[in-house]
């Protein structure tokens, strides 16, 4: 059935150097990246258990078992019925395993599933935490995930153009969210964001009633899910004509977006490059309507370490992806962002989305 993915193989030399026996990863994203399996389990128990004598445990609810014994996994699997207790399966299936120290993924798993794993094992120590391990570890991509977050990239980039067609007086927010949906026919990596004219100026606010009219500046930020990587894109534009001053904070935020995506290699820091946009919005006196960090990173979630922000100390190495999406906000007057996603190579930053940066100004349609 083949060898364990490297990136479980990494988890399993892990536990060897920590001396730790066993890790119980309950997040399905963590799941996904560690196996392959993706799936969805709502409120029922889903867990891979990964022993340092180089075993691993699918566990999953009996629902899952035709997909689960089709899927290509070199380890075991266990189910467990509705109405039996997961976690006394859990010790059932895992009986001849070293099982006195665990290693969790805190951040996924429940106080109250926390007492209950607990309570099948007393005695066993579940202090150690995986989540660090597991974040570092997908810092920087293999070219593999690369190419996959230039497919969802590809679909963003198409996404806008949706949208950007959808535009006519009178049209809401909510109304274009659901066209851009509609036409895409692709999964959304998280609810697509359209905001129009005083809207605009909130930041990440979802779409509401706002309706266009001439002299708004409207907000696109969205993304897709696509072999299970994430894409992620802002892109705004002027519907009729604006304003003078609309224009010069629009070309504040594209000249910032350009000088950190120009400027970004390895061997910053996050808050170098955080600084690289700030210090243009800064000195084009926009720099309190500047709220957000830079950016963040992106791979399996759209939403992913590390992140773009004033102050991190993280060093920014080839192969990790993440955003670049300065932003001004200013109230009865415009919000404008410009986002790309990208992966930094040892040339610099290169964007997943290539949608024009320049300012579009969309003519009035009834």
């Amino acid at each position: 059935m083949g060898e364990f993915r490297d990136s479980l193989k990494k988890l399993i030399a892990w536990l060897k150097e920590e001396r730790i026996d066993l890790a119980y990863v309950a997040d399905p994203t963590s799941i996904a990246y560690l196996t392959g399996y993706a799936s969805w389990t709502e409120e029922r128990v889903m867990a891979l258990l990964v022993s340092r004598e180089e075993a691993a445990l699918l566990f999953a609810p009996a629902i899952n078992e035709g997909e689960l014994r089709s899927f290509a996994w070199p380890g075991a699997v266990a189910f467990y019925q509705d109405g039996e207790s997961p976690w006394k399966k859990i010790k059932e299936a895992i009986a001849a395993w070293p099982a006195r120290t665990w290693a969790l993924e805190g951040g996924s798993l429940s106080l109250a599933w926390y007492r209950a794993l607990q309570a099948e094992f007393p005695g066993s120590e579940m202090e150690a935490d995986i989540t660090d391990f597991l974040k570092k570890a997908r810092l920087r991509k293999s070219p593999e995930e690369v190419a996959k977050l230039q497919v969802a990239g590809a679909q963003a980039d198409l996404a806008i153009e949706i949208g950007i067609a959808a535009l006519r007086s009178g049209v809401s927010e909510g109304e274009l969210a659901a066209e851009i949906q509609y036409q895409l026919r692709v999964e959304p990596s998280f609810p697509t964001i359209v905001q129009i004219g005083e809207n605009a100026a909130n930041v990440s606010a979802l779409p509401g009633e706002g309706r266009l009219a001439p002299g708004d500046m409207v907000i696109f930020d969205l993304g897709t899910m696509k072999n299970g990587y994430a894409s992620d894109v802002s892109r705004t534009v002027g519907y009729g004509e604006v304003s003078a001053e609309q224009r010069q904070i629009y070309e504040t935020v594209r000249q910032a977006q350009q000088a950190a995506a120009d400027g970004a290699r390895p061997g910053m820091t996050a808050g170098e490059v955080d600084e690289l946009a700030r210090r243009v919005i800064r000195e084009a006196g926009y720099g309190q309507y500047f709220p957000h960090r830079l950016g963040h990173g992106i791979g399996m979630q759209v939403h992913e370490a590390p992140g773009i922000q004033p102050g991190s100390d993280t060093v920014l190495e080839a192969g990790m992806c993440f955003s670049i999406e300065p932003g001004i906000y200013v109230p009865g007057v415009a919000g404008v962002r410009i986002e790309d996603c990208g992966v930094l190579t040892e040339k610099g930053f290169e964007p997943f989305t290539h949608f024009s940066k320049e300012l579009q100004i969309l003519p009035i349609k009834k």
